[in-house]
């Protein structure tokens, strides 16, 4: 069963009242609400929303201060349902590229720490790693949506995405007020690889075989935001390079978290990939098995629907995935009833 909507239009905390959608949007069959943090709930209208409008005088805010005090109101609700859980997301594709959107990511991660949600950020960082690929002359390739990694490829990979872009974000969330620790699936054992069953394909790409995420604990219950790099090492100390989306869910697991958050550089799950406006608002597992048997979904999107698919497996209560390139995504779907992107349900 899925529902449809259209591609959102309005930026979270903007300084215009944001309108809420009409009620003659497109739907399909609806679902049925299974508890908190799961299934978009139905409109909410407040008494000020249906109250006929008055003068401005001195004594009355401003319409801009105004909004953004309704939007801090509607977002209490949201705050108390999550405060305490942890929510692991995955950041990486064109929302890495543009300063404005990664500046915009990580206040919208700092403030989800700051109102009491424990946030893991899994990072990935392919136009980096594809930027400094060119610069030692290797042409990036991908197989089904997996980066084809050899042995420079794989040195190139670690560098990168362990010496430079994990702490370039510890630092942007330092600067943002909040403190990070940076690490990797080697620190700790945190994750443990294996090669994948394509590796003579994909090279040193990597699944993971084992989470340990004792590391991860002390840190969360100090109020840190752990930031950690994909790359991981199997038995014998060999490292491999881990889908970004793939590690996020299975770290997701292992802590037991209310919400996966995909960060991508498309809307979400489309009905008709050909057709943005599409967008399924929300699916559950056997809806969203149906549409990849389908063929509906493909490419680059089928590791992700999969990584979402084996942590609701696992208990993580919803796994959504959503666009990275609207401004506030995160906030808006962990704080709005309509969401951003696809949520996927148990």
């Amino acid at each position: 069963m899925l529902l449809t909507k259209p591609h959102p239009s309005s930026v979270f905390l903007s300084s215009t009242p944001v309108p809420h959608p009409s009620t003659n949007a497109s739907r399909v069959t609806p679902l049925a609400s299974s508890g908190a943090g799961r299934g978009r709930r139905g409109l909410r209208v407040s008494a000020a929303s249906l109250a006929p409008a008055q003068p401005a005088s001195a004594s009355q805010p401003a319409a801009p201060a105004l909004s953004r005090v309704d939007v801090l109101s509607e977002a209490l609700p949201f705050i108390q349902r999550f405060k305490g859980k942890t929510v692991v997301v995955k950041y990486g594709g064109a929302a890495m590229k543009s300063p404005d959107l990664q500046s915009s990511v990580i206040r919208d991660l700092v403030l989800l720490s700051c109102v009491g949600l424990r946030p893991v950020l899994v990072h990935g960082g392919g136009p980096e790693i594809n930027s400094w690929l060119g610069r030692v002359g290797v042409e990036p390739q991908f197989r089904n949506g997996l980066r084809v990694t050899d042995a420079l490829t794989m040195e190139v990979v670690e560098m990168v995405l362990v010496g430079k872009v994990n702490k370039q974000l510890v630092s942007l969330i330092s600067l943002a007020g909040a403190t990070a620790v940076g690490l990797c699936g080697k620190d700790a054992r945190l994750l443990t690889a294996r090669p994948s069953p394509d590796a003579a394909a994909l090279g040193f790409v990597g699944e993971v075989t084992r989470v340990d995420p004792s590391i991860l604990h002390p840190i969360i219950e100090s109020g840190h935001i752990p930031v950690i790099a994909t790359v991981a090492a199997d038995e014998t100390g060999q490292a491999y390079n881990i889908n970004a989306d793939t590690a996020a869910g299975e770290i997701a697991a292992a802590l037991g978290a209310e919400k996966l958050l995909l960060l991508t550089d498309v809307s979400g799950i489309l009905a008709d990939r050909d057709d943005p406006g599409s967008l399924v608002k929300e699916i559950d597992i056997a809806g969203v098995r149906q549409m990849v048997a389908d063929g509906k979904v493909g490419g680059g999107m089928i590791p992700k629907v999969e990584c979402c698919v084996r942590a609701l497996a696992q208990g993580v209560k919803t796994a959504s995935i959503i666009d990275g390139r609207v401004p506030h995504s995160l906030l808006l779907e962990i704080l709005t009833d309509e969401g951003t992107g696809t949520m996927i349900t148990g």
